[in-house]
């Protein structure tokens, strides 16, 4: 749901940019932090002097233009002339443009169910084996970030598409050090160490988490982040495949033990600060802040790379506030999960400078120019970490190249009426007390009834 909500904060506008080759962020060879024989290698071997690109995407202010500052490094070593549009509107620009016939030749998606459905209906251009293997070879967990771009086909052949470019990070769990210190607690490994942890607190006087569902008309998404992450920690990740696209039922006993887990969190009125009852009330923006108070309010919060916006202002992350990846159980042989969304790049308008830009992404240098601005996660084990803007950023990225699984945001792979609703509303029921079977039986009807 990161995406959601930071689309949705987005003025409706449309955006169209190119930076001249003069504007690079960086100058070539000066900093060793980069990969400038990458960029090199690159611009040596491909001359599309003259040739034009479009670009559609929904990145639009800042976003817009640190997406620049990586596309004028493209420009500048093929000589391809690069226009971007960036809209809010963009999932329905897309398929308005595509299904017209005035397809960009690369378009930006957020969402891969969107992706996946133009693909279906033949809009993509197949990226090819070569392509797919590196991916698989090059990213950490790689088999997951190729299946996340593969799509059927217009005959229903599942067919590589869409290249993963920008991650971002939801197995986070936010604590403050000093109140750790102070309390002789450790960062916990893994998920029996957090659930001892959890008790251990109550035991000592104190409330281990904060957990907030309050979003306006979004209430509730939070818990859906919980619930996908006990998903990957408690069943293998073809179950989770299987449960986004409704395979399994929603109401399988592998999804209701997951919504169960996080119910042992959530609705457990000693470990929950302001108790079970005001987990649904209680916005999420708000729910970090029982951190900071002194005595602490709470000891954890579960929550993606994007919470210190609400963070108190001044909070220096690393030092007044830190985070730790939410672990995996010792016990269950499930490796390292790792939940988190992004962006897909795919060719929707076929062309030479397009499948070069493509290979730019295999670059280093087109992952580092933007990690080391900020607002870049990338699980590309060919880029260097020093090029991240600061170490928050840089432990994050190290999350990702550790991770044995990566699983894109299971909501936003559901149907919009599933994912952006009953489940949202279906996590609130259960936080206020309604049994996880009766929940997940629910909104497995409101699927059926999409049918």
């Amino acid at each position: 749901m990161l995406k959601k909500l930071m689309l949705g904060a987005a003025i409706t506008a449309l955006s169209v940019g190119s930076l001249q080759a003069a504007e690079l962020k960086f100058k070539p060879g000066e900093d060793a932090k980069f990969n400038w024989s990458s960029y090199e290698q690159f611009k040596s071997a491909v001359d599309l002097s003259g040739e034009s690109l479009t670009i559609s995407g929904p990145w639009l202010g800042a976003d817009k233009d640190l997406f620049m500052s990586v596309v004028a490094y493209f420009e500048e070593a093929t000589g391809v002339k690069v226009q971007y549009a960036g809209s809010d509107s963009f999932e329905q620009q897309i398929v308005i443009d595509t299904g017209a016939g005035s397809a960009p030749n690369v378009a930006v998606f957020p969402q891969p169910g969107l992706a996946a459905d133009l693909a279906s209906k033949g809009y993509l251009v197949p990226l090819g084996d070569k392509t797919r293997d590196w991916l698989k070879d090059n990213y950490a967990a790689g088999q997951s970030w190729v299946d996340l771009g593969t799509y059927k086909d217009k005959d229903g052949k599942p067919t590589f598409y869409g290249f993963p470019f920008k991650a971002d990070l939801k197995s986070l769990v936010w604590y403050i050090p000093e109140n750790f210190e102070d309390a002789g607690y450790e960062v916990p490994q893994t998920m029996e160490e957090l659930k001892a942890l959890t008790e251990q607190i109550v035991a000592d006087g104190g409330t281990p988490w904060c957990i907030g569902l309050g979003s306006g008309a979004a209430t509730g998404w939070p818990a859906t982040d919980w619930v996908e992450d006990m998903m990957l920690r408690t069943a293998s990740p073809e179950t989770y495949d299987k449960w986004v696209t409704n395979e399994i039922p929603f109401d399988d006993p592998a999804v209701v033990n997951a919504i169960e887990e996080f119910g042992w969190f959530a609705r457990n009125d000693k470990f929950v600060d302001g108790g079970a009852g005001a987990v649904a009330t209680t916005d999420f923006r708000d729910s970090p802040k029982g951190l900071f108070t002194s005595p602490p309010k709470c000891y954890m919060h579960k929550m993606a790379s994007f919470i210190p916006s609400f963070f108190p202002e001044g909070t220096q992350l690393g030092v007044d506030a830190d985070f730790f990846y939410f672990p995996a159980y010792a016990g269950k042989d499930l490796g390292k999960p790792v939940l988190g969304a992004g962006t897909i790049f795919a060719i929707t308008k076929a062309s030479k400078a397009a499948e070069a830009f493509v290979q730019f992404l295999e670059t280093p240098i087109a992952h580092e120019i933007w990690m080391a601005q900020s607002g870049l996660l990338t699980a590309f084990k060919g880029v260097n970490l020093d090029a991240y803007a600061n170490s928050t950023l840089r432990k994050q990225g190290e999350i990702l190249l550790n991770a044995t699984t990566f699983r894109f945001d299971g909501s936003d792979l559901m149907p919009g009426k599933i994912g952006a609703g009953s489940f949202w509303t279906g996590m609130v029921d259960y936080a206020g007390g309604k049994p996880a079977k009766e929940v997940a039986t629910e909104i497995q009807k409101s699927w059926d009834a999409l049918k």
